[in-house]
């Protein structure tokens, strides 16, 4: 697979993840009614923005994950207060903008001190204008414009806070939900891509040809058919056709391939050590049923699920060490080496990466999604929220570890890829 398509799929795969998930949030966020603001792929600073529709779509340059941000999850950032000065734009008798800064330039718009407002509830504003106490409504879509940015306003049935337990709890359940049926949705696209053993096959081929192998340097290739070693013809029989490999240990062999309908003489040498070559050989392949295919996604699902809680463990015990760690550099490097190796393995691996982002996003660690579905279970038990600074607080604190932690993950990869 050539380099340039290599790095496609790499940043293809990653950003399936991180946009599938975020979406969850989104769509069941829309569907609750609730306001976002904006749907982020990446932290940091701002690579790409566009607005459509009451939401910011945004690239960031930081590809460690995404967000999206609902109105009502943080105090907003944009306040207006009575006594101050600003200019409003009505049309169709309701406030459309509300403009805070650089008065004087704008046109078409009613200046005045505000006196009272709720932005709300009533949605209403007062003005003084020139001595006249006017009283507009506004709009619940209507934009506040200051330093060059347009916030809109988010009326009490938009904001997050004060939908119900359930609605805010699916919200948030769904970013990781959407993540492990994307995981099945792979682990049952690679075995269609793989196929399945046929029984009693009458071929061997070469599935995968492992690099710098004597295999590779004998002119083996990926889905070569074998018909015969040392003129003795091979079948179907994968285990004769290993055995025969092994007890050649360091003596050249003469194979016979079958290619594009075309015979080749190869001569082949195991390692004089090992006694191997370097292959992934198999039978011959049929394409799964539609049974087989679930059943080897649940199954998969499964086995892979013990794995990553194995690893939590150890993690917890300190059966790890830092090097066992991996973040985005060691992650992307990995992905790399995988993709390399064809679309069925990327697959596979997009599949683990899936399943495993989908568990880890339920832990109950500070600022991911298992904590936030742990406050609002502590909300539905006492029958009233626990207070949103003190909550916001744990988030911003969990946050600022992980991050830390991300900081040293990522120093540690890149130290190790110095050193080699």
């Amino acid at each position: 697979m050539e380099n340039i398509q290599v790095a496609l799929l790499t940043v293809l795969m990653f950003f399936l993840l991180v946009s599938l998930h975020e979406w969850g949030h989104f769509y069941f966020a829309r569907r609750a009614g609730i306001l976002v603001r904006e749907f982020a792929i990446g932290f940091g600073p701002k690579l790409f923005s566009i607005k459509r529709g009451e939401t910011r779509y945004t690239l960031r340059l930081l590809p460690i994950g995404g967000f999206v941000r609902m109105a009502g999850e943080d105090p907003e950032i944009v306040e207006v207060q009575p006594g101050q000065t600003l200019a409003v734009r009505v049309k169709d008798d309701l406030v459309t903008r509300i403009y805070l800064d650089r008065l004087d330039e704008r046109s078409g718009v009613m200046r005045g001190e505000v006196k009272s407002l709720d932005l709300e509830r009533d949605l209403f504003i007062t003005l003084d204008v020139d001595g006249e106490i006017e009283r507009y409504s506004i709009h619940p879509q209507a934009l506040i414009i200051a330093r060059g940015r347009e916030t809109q306003i988010a009326p009490i049935d938009r904001q997050f806070g004060h939908k119900s337990v359930g609605k805010r709890a699916l919200a948030i359940f769904a970013g990781p939900v959407m993540n492990f049926l994307l995981a099945f949705v792979l682990f049952a696209t690679y075995l269609v891509l793989q196929g399945v053993p046929v029984e009693n096959s009458s071929k061997v081929f070469i599935s995968k040809v492992l690099p710098d192998t004597p295999a590779q340097q004998s002119g083996l290739v990926n889905g070569d058919w074998v018909k015969s070693i040392n003129g003795e013809p091979i079948g179907g029989d994968v285990d004769k056709f290993v055995k025969q490999i092994n007890d050649s240990a360091g003596k050249p062999m003469n194979w016979i391939v079958e290619r594009d309908g075309t015979e080749v003489t190869l001569k082949v040498t195991p390692d004089a050590q090992t006694g191997k070559i370097g292959i992934y050989p198999t039978g011959e392949m049929k394409k799964p049923s539609a049974g087989e295919t679930i059943s080897f996604a649940s199954k998969s699902m499964v086995e892979m699920t013990k794995r990553i809680f194995e690893g939590f463990r150890k993690l917890i015990f300190g059966e790890f060490k830092l090097d066992d760690l991996g973040g985005p550099v060691k992650t992307t490097k990995v992905t790399v080496e995988i993709a390399k190796e064809g679309i069925d393995q990327l697959t596979l691996w997009a599949a683990v990466l899936s399943l495993y982002l989908g568990i880890f996003n339920l832990l109950p660690i500070p600022a991911l999604d298992g904590s936030r579905l742990l406050f609002l279970g502590l909300e539905a038990i006492r029958g009233r929220p626990i207070d949103p600074n003190r909550e916001s607080m744990v988030h911003f604190i969990g946050f600022a570890m992980l991050m830390l932690l991300m900081i040293v993950v990522t120093y540690n990869d890149i130290i190790g890829l110095v050193r080699r």
